[in-house]
């Protein structure tokens, strides 16, 4: 093969070794690599519920390896081809179990990636540990890590924040396994792939650090939860698959996949939102000149003045400026954020003009 790389095409499932074909797509053209790799699990014979039924535990022969030092020659191999493939502000997501989650993260941070959260993803319905030997296993860990410690990553902090209720996100996910109507089976009614990770957990990876029109890789495809969430959101993936039977589940289950809406999956960072003038509150007639406005308590007041200025009496004389600049002098603070500080009437309540900002905003989407 020539050492020259070739695109891959985008938004389509690879079928074949991952490390071979990653090292066939474009340097340094990925946005966002989420990697979900054999974990390794080493179980030593079949497990049994109390009455006696088999328990469908990961057994395949892609989760074997005949020591650690192969697990470890794998990983490396893998995550330098995925290396290769990342933008130098691009960032990288692995999940997996304390079976091999701890060799995960040090070979990452051997190969030079910067390590920026841990995320425990709690289980809201794990599997009970049925020997009644260990703690019941609740939870996977994902990493997730910069290419480098210079790295420009993104995070969608207001989106998290949004998603949480408008409290900063934790790094302790809660949520259910893939079970029900999203759970994909085969034509005997078996799990189609036995580690199939519920889209909530994709949809909340891909939101916090991707943009809309980003491209993400996935080289342990799978049945394709990756691809069909990116789809979702606007994004696009490359998804690498070495077993033809997932690829092909994988491949049905994008294609009855739609696109939300552009204005129902893009969250833009405060400070890259449109800047909306005070004015334009005027100019569009949701405020009017002579409006009063006051802060949340009503101890300060002021006037709309036709020009986008607001006055308010100080004692002494009138103060006359912008929101920001007036809100500030009667506060005797060195600053304010007037649009949140002003209030305006509706109905009996006092709200921020923020909330007018907002709607201008909405309607430039």
């Amino acid at each position: 093969m020539s050492s020259q790389k070739i695109q891959i095409s985008t938004d389509s499932v690879h079928v074949g070794d991952c490390v071979k074909i990653m090292r066939s797509v474009k340097k340094e053209s990925v946005d966002l690599i989420f990697a979900d790799p054999p974990y390794n699990l080493q179980l030593g014979g079949d497990l049994h519920r109390p009455n006696n039924t088999k328990v469908d535990a990961v057994d395949n022969d892609w989760d074997q390896f005949e020591s650690l030092k192969a697990y470890d020659e794998f990983t490396r191999d893998w995550l330098s081809a995925a290396r290769d493939t990342l933008k130098p502000n691009g960032s990288i997501w692995v999940i997996g179990s304390y079976h091999n989650i701890f060799r995960l993260g040090y070979i990452l941070q051997d190969m030079g990636f910067w390590i920026l959260n841990d995320v425990i993803w709690r289980k809201s319905n794990p599997m009970p540990n049925f020997r009644g030997r260990r703690f019941t296993n609740a939870h996977e860990t994902l990493i997730w890590a910069a290419k480098s410690k210079e790295s420009k990553y993104h995070f969608n902090y207001d989106a998290m924040k949004s998603l949480n209720e408008d409290l900063q996100m934790r790094s302790d996910w809660y949520l259910p396994l893939c079970t029900g109507g999203e759970r994909l089976k085969d034509k005997n009614g078996d799990k189609a792939h036995p580690t199939q990770k519920p889209e909530a957990l994709l949809a909340r990876v891909l939101m916090s650090s991707t943009k809309k029109g980003d491209t993400i890789l996935d080289p342990f495809f799978g049945t394709g939860t990756t691809g069909a969430v990116a789809k979702k959101l606007g994004r696009h993936f490359i998804g690498i698959e070495r077993d033809k039977t997932y690829a092909k589940y994988a491949k049905e289950r994008i294609a009855d996949i739609k696109e939300l809406d552009k204005n129902l999956i893009e969250t833009l960072p405060k400070r890259e939102e449109v800047r909306v003038p005070f004015g334009w509150l005027l100019e569009r007639g949701m405020l009017k000149p002579g409006a009063v406005l006051t802060d949340s308590k009503n101890k300060f007041r002021a006037k709309v003045h036709a020009d986008g200025s607001v006055i308010a009496q100080n004692r002494i004389q009138p103060l006359r400026g912008s929101i920001h600049k007036v809100g500030a002098e009667l506060q005797g603070a060195p600053s304010c954020n007037g649009w949140t500080f002003w209030h305006y009437t509706d109905k009996g309540k006092n709200i921020p003009i923020d909330n007018l900002r907002q709607k201008i905003r909405a309607e430039t989407l």
